[in-house]
């Protein structure tokens, strides 16, 4: 049946087999973390070019001078800004019920000092 040749072969296998995964295991654990670290490391370049990119945008005083204008509705002071308003927009003076109208802040405080209160006794 099983020579003792055969059972000394299987251990040997069974022993290099035990002593291969660990150092195998570590192997693909560490491949899986170079793989996610290049990644990161590739994002973080795109980021960075972007950065620069964005640097070199804001270091042009054209640029600087369009986005003051635009977002910030700077003006010099020999100019005249004019403020046009729709007229679709001019009747519409409807409030939705569902905002509120008063501060949040003030919401919160209301809130607040109804959970203080005692509530009634229903006799219950």
């Amino acid at each position: 049946m099983l020579t003792s040749r055969a059972a000394i072969l299987a251990l040997v296998v069974c022993v290099i087999a035990l002593s291969l995964a660990y150092p195998l295991r570590e192997y693909v654990m560490q491949r899986a973390q170079i793989s996610q670290l290049q990644d990161d490391q590739a994002r973080m370049e795109a980021n960075v070019a972007e950065l620069r990119e964005r640097e070199e945008a804001l270091s042009e005083d054209s640029y600087v001078e369009r986005e003051a204008r635009t977002r910030l509705h700077y003006r010099y002071p020999d100019e005249t800004a004019y403020i046009v308003i729709r007229p679709e927009t001019e009747g519409d003076t409807s409030v939705d019920p569902s905002e509120p109208t008063d501060p949040w802040f003030t919401e919160l405080w209301r809130s607040v000092e109804e959970a203080d209160r005692p509530e009634p006794d229903d006799g219950l």
